[in-house]
């Protein structure tokens, strides 16, 4: 499965290479954001929903630990696991519940509940690089394989240092 990744992109970069990722996911799928406090998380999520049609405003779920969204038939599951210290305590959440057609999962902090959330078709690693950032996408299925290579066909050399 293909890899790519970015090197030292400040967070206007990482916003545009979520908003180029985001028309492949029209359909739904997994994507697990993974990285230190404060590596861009939630700035990639945000700017992904905002380029799939998100007219309402993206919290951070860091406390609620889902938001939901809905956007042209797209069910949108923003989760932030954090707080959760291991997966028996995500059961409440409910997330059975959200198993329709097309649905879209952000998973912040999959780690901590890796057994009670879908597994990923793509994984989004992002760490500090001073004040910027390093991000690389990791694909896992076949979806997330032609994600990230139509992340790679929108012109990714066009983005901080691409390696």
């Amino acid at each position: 499965m293909p890899d790519v990744s970015f090197g030292a992109i400040d967070e206007s970069a990482l916003a545009e290479l979520a908003r180029r990722l985001a028309p492949a996911l029209h359909d739904g799928g997994v994507v697990h954001l993974t990285g230190a406090l404060g590596a861009g998380k939630t700035t990639f999520a945000r700017a992904l929903l905002g380029a799939l049609g998100v007219r309402a405003r993206v919290k951070s779920p860091t406390y609620s630990l889902i938001e939901s969204y809905e956007c042209d038939g797209l069910g949108i599951q923003h989760l932030d696991l954090y707080r959760i210290a291991g997966a028996g305590e995500v059961e409440w959440l409910g997330l059975r519940d959200y198993a329709a057609e097309r649905q879209l999962w952000l998973i912040e902090w999959p780690e901590r509940a890796r057994d009670a959330v879908p597994p990923a078709d793509l994984v989004v690693h992002l760490a500090h690089a001073g004040d910027r950032r390093t991000l690389r996408l990791e694909a896992l299925t076949p979806a997330g394989s032609l994600w990230v290579k139509a992340l790679e066909a929108s012109g990714r050399t066009q983005i901080g240092t691409a390696g």
